[in-house]
């Protein structure tokens, strides 16, 4: 009988090829897909794991799902106003869909987002190809491709089959990416930093495991019948966070040496705080977002907070208001709508500076009292009573009028 039974081969279909086998024969590593240098196995469920990567998904994610989103239409006057009356502003604004919120649909969208690199949501349409529902699809279970006519198509894998998806069918946001099409997962290049995260955690928790004690060697005079059954003896006496500073009595000459590093040799407290700073960097968010105070004052946290918004939080808002320009509105209606978040809440800054803003606005005429009451959710002044009215300094005239004095 042969190595190989071919006839039985034919008895049976092919099976379709999986991603994993793919890569082996294209030569790619498997165990280095997801292997640091640091001995520990690092993907984007494990990565969460981490205090901090957590934390940084969880504000990130957080504050996106918290800002409103409008759909937006401009007027022919040139002043834009809330499209309420399109099918797609309730579903951006209050539901995309019967079974969630429109924050934990963004929130969800989010994390994929941060996590894969991507976010995919299922588009509903009307018999007027208007978007009616969203429903988001997992980006570790999707595969962007393209068919024979070189267009974009997504396949989505669930436990039951595998669904074939046109571009006009999904809603894909992509963060950073090479190829314009898809993004690359930031944990895939971060892969070093985070496994270097969770092998000091690691660390510290064997460490304390082990009763804040390094690990040693039991040395005896003699030869000893059974090191086993001594080695199991001793942990189970010794070892773990309850038995530490427990009084050791060893007999018939029985010593112990300690081998292990200290914390304080490995510079373990020193490279957990540097990896928290690593991670925050990976996600561009301020340590003191996610608790670390050690480098922030009361100065300075209200423009880390702003930089944040800027610098953060931005990129990501324009990475969802173009997707969704370009996947849920047709042609036609893209020099109408547009969707918009707003963040106005989040760059305001302390009372004083607000109130000192607005005085500013107010004396020089482009806002009105009413505008000003509507930024702090206070309820409007009766036109009547001058409301609406704009004011402005009397003190400043223009310099025509001084021109025309020295004339006469």
């Amino acid at each position: 009988m042969g190595l190989f039974n071919r006839s039985k081969s034919r008895d049976h279909p092919r099976e379709s090829r999986s991603s994993k086998l793919d890569d082996f024969i294209n030569g790619i590593d498997l165990d280095s897909t997801s292997t640091s240098n640091s001995g520990v196995s690092v993907d984007e469920d494990t990565a969460l794991k981490i205090s901090t990567v957590y934390a940084c998904v969880k504000v990130i994610s957080e504050t996106v799902a918290s800002l409103p989103l409008s759909l937006m239409k401009e007027e022919t006057s040139g002043d834009t106003s809330k499209a309420k009356q399109h099918p797609l502003y309730s579903v951006l604004h209050d539901a995309p869909n019967n079974e969630m919120s429109s924050f934990t649909f963004r929130e969800m969208m989010m994390t994929n987002l941060l996590l894969w690199g991507n976010a995919y949501a299922l588009i509903k349409r009307n018999r007027n190809g208007q978007v009616i529902e969203l429903y988001p699809l997992q980006a570790k279970s999707m595969r962007v491709e393209r068919n024979q006519q070189s267009q974009i198509i997504y396949k989505y894998t669930d436990d039951l089959s595998t669904k074939t998806y046109t571009a006009r069918q999904v809603l894909h946001i992509p963060a950073f990416t090479f190829d314009g099409v898809v993004g690359v997962s930031p944990i895939t290049y971060a892969r070093e930093a985070m496994g270097l995260a969770l092998a000091t955690e690691e660390f510290g928790a064997r460490f304390f495991g082990n009763g804040a004690r390094p690990g040693g060697v039991l040395e005896h005079p003699g030869v000893v019948k059974d090191p086993e059954r001594l080695r199991e003896s001793w942990n189970k006496v010794y070892q773990g966070a309850r038995n530490s500073h427990r009084v050791a009595v060893l007999e018939e000459g029985l010593k112990y040496h300690s081998i292990g590093i200290s914390p304080e040799d490995s510079q373990f407290l020193e490279t957990r705080q540097f990896q928290l700073t690593e991670i925050c960097r990976l996600f561009r968010v301020p340590p003191h977002m996610v608790c670390d105070l050690s480098r922030s004052t009361f100065s300075n946290i209200e423009h880390q907070s702003i930089d944040f918004v800027v610098h953060t939080i931005r990129p990501w808002l324009v990475r969802w208001e173009q997707a969704i320009k370009r996947s849920a509105l047709s042609f036609g209606e893209r020099d109408i709508y547009f969707a918009r978040f707003n963040v106005d809440g989040l760059l305001r800054g302390d009372f004083n500076s607000r109130m000192s803003g607005y005085a500013t606005a107010r004396q020089n005429g482009w806002l009105s009292a009413n505008e000003i009451r509507v930024l702090e959710d206070m309820n409007k002044i009766p036109a009547v009573q001058g409301g609406d009215d704009y004011l402005v300094n009397g003190n400043m005239i223009p310099i025509k009028a001084i021109e025309g004095v020295k004339d006469g």
